[in-house]
């Protein structure tokens, strides 16, 4: 048995890449920014990740098995911020931003439940799956479909309060996460696949009733505080049609993405509405080119196999549950911002881990590599071991 800590240099040196990336993407971003922007986004990102790297070090600390004892108090404080944002309470500190309640303001910083909630998803699913799994040993049908009504049940209130701040991208996020914790639960394929049936035939639905019913869709739509919904879809579907600005958002995206070329232009020429948030990838590929967002899309697709390869190597089902919730909430967020940038998928507010700007959304990200990274520190491997697992 190895008794030495195993630390993960290929994370560490990929996070380090990425933060250069996007700290010398929002410096060259400054001079393009309005006044009402504000200014210094590089320099406080940067201070971000050294608060981050600090929340590695502290959560390193600490096996991560004891995070047992701690999910139902951070799973309740999580829904009671929620909550809070729902209610509006505090008056003063809650705070609008882009038509969203989603955050709490402080003096000199921002704070956005949405984000730290996905990250008490995946520990509050872990620890479920994990109980529910050591207690019924000889798995049934009954059991197991116990246990998808246990993570749909955990899952739905936050997903809740996400849709009505409105935040359609943290909701679809939360599904992502419950979606892969779902897939690696030990649920027989029978209900899966009738899971996937019904999943399906719902957005075909939906769909067909969007087509046939516009007006209808678009009335219920505005009723439910979700008119931004029809905006995006259409938005995205036609982008002449500027509705909410979505239209307008994506062609200048498209407009950045493709001046960039092969080698880029050095400079951001092309102004993007966000685009030192949800839509930096734009600047990388006008200022890199197709080379550059190539390299930056490699090394999330590496971060993305490392974190696979982590989850896999555990000998402790915990662990691997924890570092799979963390691989569907990355894999989600990096295809849909990039997806959204290329007129691929519709537009919603999710930053690109690590490269977008974000206090929230970048202590979010470090704390779950932090979780990843006190997984792999304690994989023990044992002479003679077998690395199937049944």
């Amino acid at each position: 048995m190895q008794n030495r800590i195993n630390i993960d240099y290929t994370i560490l040196s990929i996070l380090i890449l990425l933060g250069l990336s996007s700290i010398f993407t929002l410096y060259t971003l400054e001079p393009t920014l309005s006044a009402s922007d504000g200014s210094g986004y590089w320099l406080k990102q940067g201070m971000w990740y050294i608060a981050g790297g600090l929340v590695i070090v502290a959560v390193m600390t600490i096996d991560y098995d004891r995070f047992h004892q701690i999910t139902w108090i951070l799973y309740g404080l999580g829904l009671l911020s929620l909550f809070m944002l729902f209610v509006g309470f505090p008056p003063g500190i809650v705070t609008e931003i882009n038509g969203a309640v989603s955050w709490f303001q402080f003096p000199g910083m921002s704070i956005q439940p949405g984000e730290f909630i996905k990250v008490i998803l995946v520990m509050t699913l872990a620890h479920v799956i994990v109980r529910h799994n050591s207690k019924y040993v000889e798995k049934t049908f009954k059991s197991d479909l116990g246990l998808l009504v246990k993570i749909i049940a955990l899952s739905l209130p936050p997903m809740f309060f996400l849709v009505k701040q409105p935040d359609l991208g943290g909701f679809l996020v939360l599904a992502a996460i419950a979606g892969s914790m779902i897939l690696v639960s030990g649920i027989r394929w029978r209900i899966l696949f009738f899971l996937l049936f019904v999943s399906l035939a719902a957005v075909s639905l939906v769909t067909a009733i969007w087509y046939f019913f516009p007006d209808s869709v678009a009335a219920f739509l505005d009723k439910s505080g979700l008119d931004h919904v029809a905006g995006r879809f259409i938005g995205w579907l036609n982008p002449q049609e500027t509705n909410g600005g979505y239209g307008y958002q994506l062609i200048t995206a498209m407009m950045a993405i493709g001046s960039g070329q092969l080698f880029g232009k050095g400079n951001i020429q092309v102004s993007v509405p966000e685009q030192h948030t949800d839509m930096i990838f734009t600047a990388v590929a006008e200022q890199f080119g197709f080379i550059g967002s190539s390299i930056v899309v490699t090394l999330l697709f590496l971060l993305i196999y490392r974190l696979i390869y982590i989850a896999i190597q555990s000998n402790d089902d915990y662990g691997s549950y924890l570092v799979t919730g963390m691989v569907g909430m990355f894999a989600y967020q990096i295809f849909q911002n990039i997806g959204m940038s290329i007129q691929l998928l519709p537009i919603t507010g999710l930053p690109l881990p690590f490269i977008s700007y974000g206090g929230s959304s970048t202590l979010t990200y470090m704390l779950a590599i932090a979780i990843v990274l006190n997984v792999h520190s304690r994989t023990k491997e044992y002479m003679f071991e077998t690395r199937w697992k049944n």
